[in-house]
C-alpha cells in the first residue's frame, strides 16, 4: 500500500497547492499556501486518502480471504478444533491494520506537503525553507494527532467490516466477490461518515 499512499498523496498535495496558490496570488498571500497544505493534510486528507486506499486494497482483501475460508469451510474447522475464529481471524487484523494506519498516515502527510512545497517554490515567490518555516508556525502538534487517531479509527472500521463481510460470506464463489466488494462499500461510507 505505500507506493500507492505516496503518489496519491504526493499528487493531492500538488493539486491542493497549485488551486491555493491560483486564488491566494490574487491576494499576495501566497505564503498561506503552506497552512491551506499543512491543516488541510495533517488534520483531515491525509488520515481520510489512506483510509479510502485501504479499504479498496486491505479491506477487500480481508473479506476475499475471510470469505474463502468460510467457502471451504475453513472457519467451521477452527471451530470444530476449538479455536475461536473471532481470536484467530479478526483480532490480529484489527490489530494490525490500527497500528500500521498512523504510519501510512504520517507518510501520506509528509509527502503531500512535499508536493505543496514543490509547486509553491516553482510557481510562486515561496522558497522551501520559507514553506518549510510556515508549515511549522501553521501545523501544531494537536493537528497531526487529530489526524493520526482519525486514521486509526479508520484503521477499526476498515479491519471490521471487511472481516465482518468474509465471515458473512455464502457459501459460494460468487459470494466472495460480493463480500469483497460490500466491505470496500461499507468501509468508505462509515470512514466519511
Amino acid at each position: 500500500a505505500l507506493p500507492i499512499v505516496t503518489l496519491l498523496s504526493f499528487l493531492t498535495g500538488l493539486i491542493i497547492a497549485f488551486i491555493g496558490l491560483i486564488q491566494l496570488q490574487k491576494l499576495a498571500a501566497d505564503i498561506y499556501v503552506a497552512d491551506l497544505v499543512g491543516l488541510a493534510i495533517t488534520r483531515e486528507l491525509g488520515a481520510l486518502m489512506t483510509g479510502v486506499i485501504m479499504a479498496g486494497r486491505t479491506g477487500a482483501a480481508f473479506a476475499a480471504q475471510i470469505g474463502s475460508m468460510r467457502v471451504n469451510e475453513e472457519i467451521h474447522a477452527l471451530s470444530v478444533f476449538g479455536i475461536s475464529p473471532m481470536r484467530f481471524l479478526v483480532v490480529p487484523r484489527v490489530l494490525a491494520l490500527m497500528i500500521m494506519m498512523p504510519l501510512l498516515c504520517v507518510c501520506a502527510n509528509v509527502v503531500a506537503i512535499l508536493g505543496g512545497m514543490l509547486v509553491a517554490s516553482t510557481i510562486s515567490d515561496v522558497g522551501a525553507l520559507q514553506f518549510a518555516h510556515q508549515i511549522q508556525l501553521a501545523v501544531g502538534l494537536n493537528d497531526l494527532f487529530v489526524g493520526l487517531g482519525k486514521s486509526i479509527f479508520f484503521g477499526a472500521i476498515i479491519a471490521v467490516a471487511g472481516c465482518f463481510r468474509g465471515l458473512n460470506c455464502g457459501g459460494d464463489a460468487s459470494a466472495v466477490g460480493r463480500a469483497a466488494t460490500s466491505a470496500v462499500v461499507t468501509a468508505i461510507t462509515w470512514i466519511v461518515v
